[in-house]
């Protein structure tokens, strides 16, 4: 598997968590002192807290500020930014600073940190998308002008995704200690345990009513059994864990694009460069992996295993700008899925399995065995389409073990982002084998060029168009109708239990799970007394 990669924006929810006026006596104590909450929302990041390298790309960097960035209804408003340009050719960015943020150290934020930054991101060649940025130069104390290669429709969201570092504070352990202009500053990591932060003296924004956060690292049970004892303000819990009551908490339930889906190898058995095996006898051909798709009942399964908690998924962009309304397909239709086989030769052998030129339809799918909902879903899915006629056998593994087969077997993955640049990452012959990225092997020439000219469209909307056509063109494409690579499945709701006497405001939908998107408005938080 090759190192390397790019990540990867979206609609809103509208989300109030409401609040008593009188707390009752078993909110939690922490949440009594209305200038400090403890927080249990999701893992440690393992990487820590370096946007170069990608912290922050899932919600609010927290510690660091960015040129640009969003507002509850999704529309791009300004961070340190105060103004920006593009150039007709989409080859220019001119971006005004304002000129009065400061480093939590009390070092003004300069044109030069910018530089700086996106210099340093660069060079890591990890998840930021910046292979198209040629060189940037500066237009005296406040506008910094970044020079692309190519015109990229996607380089106004890494505006609103890279923090900005300061070049005077910058180490190798600046992923450990960051120092930025956000809202909040470390105060102290026990990893493993828990961080601690406060206010941020220096910020200039809407200044947050919370002095201090502590976030707690523990397992789902330990951090239930801490929210119930009244010590945790603000908790995540999986949906498998969403029956919950909980004295003096609320729950809450946002919408999100992470979602779930069974990757399918899409060349037939080959080896890579790196002699890894590649591709699958079985889900190579387009008849096994569109009957997939076909027989498969979501919304039974977002009865039966999310327990309501999501919605059915038909791609990874369903619902945002750029996804393509018309690739969504007539759920569960078992009758087509086997004229789309038996059309492509497959007949029915005595156990009732599929089997064509001796041999029969029967796969591997591999899930991460920690992952109880991946667990679920991957049963579910096996019972289903085994009842149907394809032998699936289900295999828990490490995520070490997972790299090792992806390449030739189903696994059943999780993605969802708030930038469109995750469809190249998915689906661009270019990317296959990097990371996690494209490790079917899919590739398509003509969807190659739909991404391609998505990518460096000089508008977003122009950019959307190309988007759409990747996924289905009315001839070919990259979903279900065209190339169909994958079976998407769910959209997952997130959960949290939120004190009652706190007021978290208006939220998006969510992204991928990992980072700590709820914290994406954090400033606007209420606690009443």
């Amino acid at each position: 598997m090759k190192k390397f990669g790019f990540i990867v924006l979206v609609i809103v929810v509208f989300a109030l968590v409401g609040c008593n006026d009188k707390p009752t006596p078993e909110t939690n104590a922490k949440a009594d002192q209305a200038n400090e909450l403890t927080l249990a929302i999701g893992g440690e990041p393992e990487d820590g807290f370096d946007p170069t390298t990608g912290w922050g790309r899932y919600g609010s960097p927290l510690f660091q500020s960015t040129l640009l960035k969003q507002d509850s209804e999704m529309e791009v408003t300004y961070d340190l930014a105060t103004d920006y340009q593009v150039s007709e050719d989409g080859l220019t960015w001119e971006v005004t600073l304002r000129d009065d943020a400061t480093f939590s150290d009390g070092e003004s934020v300069t044109v030069d940190d910018v530089i700086f930054t996106y210099e340093t991101a660069k060079k890591s060649q990890s998840v930021v998308d910046l292979a198209d940025l040629e060189n940037i130069d500066k237009d005296g104390d406040y506008q910094v002008i970044f020079h692309l290669s190519h015109p990229q429709s996607t380089f106004l969201y890494t505006l609103q995704r890279l923090g900005i570092v300061p070049e005077h504070a910058y180490a190798e352990d600046y992923a450990e200690n960051p120092v930025g202009s956000g809202p909040y500053q470390l105060v102290e990591w026990r990893k493993g345990e828990q961080l601690i932060v406060e206010k941020n003296p220096h910020y200039y924004g809407n200044q947050p009513v919370v002095e201090k956060l502590t976030f707690l690292f523990s397992g789902e049970d330990q951090a239930l059994a801490a929210a119930k004892a009244g010590e945790i303000d603000v908790l995540s819990v999986p949906i498998t864990m969403a029956n919950q009551e909980i004295a003096g908490m609320k729950q809450i339930s946002l919408q999100s694009v992470d979602n779930r889906g069974v990757m399918l190898p899409y060349p037939e058995p080959t080896t890579n460069e790196e002699a890894e095996d590649v591709g699958n006898p079985i889900t190579s051909d387009p008849a096994i992996r569109k009957a997939l798709n076909y027989a498969i009942d979501r919304e039974a399964i977002v009865d039966g295993v999310l327990n309501g908690e999501g919605t059915v998924a038909y791609s990874s962009t369903d619902g945002l700008p750029w996804g393509n309304a018309d690739t969504v397909i007539e759920d569960a239709d078992q009758e087509r899925a086997e004229q789309i086989l038996t059309d492509a030769g497959w007949e029915r052998g005595e156990d009732n399995i599929f089997e064509k030129d001796g041999q029969k339809a029967s796969m591997t799918l591999y899930y991460p065995s920690g992952d109880q909902m991946r667990q679920s879903l991957s049963l579910v899915f096996a019972d289903m389409i085994n009842d149907f006629g394809i032998e699936v056998i289900t295999e828990g593994a490490s995520w070490n073990e997972i790299e090792q087969e992806m390449h030739a077997n189903p696994v059943m993955m999780g993605w969802g982002s708030h930038d469109p640049v995750e469809l190249y990452s998915l689906y661009h012959s270019s990317m296959q084998g990097i990371d996690y990225y494209n490790a079917n092997y899919y590739q398509n020439e003509q969807v190659d060029q739909y991404l391609d000219q998505a990518m460096h469209a000089s508008t977003e909307e122009e950019a959307n168009e190309f988007w759409k056509l990747a996924q289905w063109d009315g001839n070919t494409g990259m979903s279900t109708l065209g190339d169909a690579p994958w079976v998407w499945l769910v959209n997952l709701n997130h959960i949290y239990y939120v004190s009652e006497n706190i007021k978290i405001g208006e939220q998006k939908v969510q992204p991928h799970g990992h980072g700590w998107p709820i914290t994406d408005f954090i400033t606007e938080w209420q606690v009443m007394e």
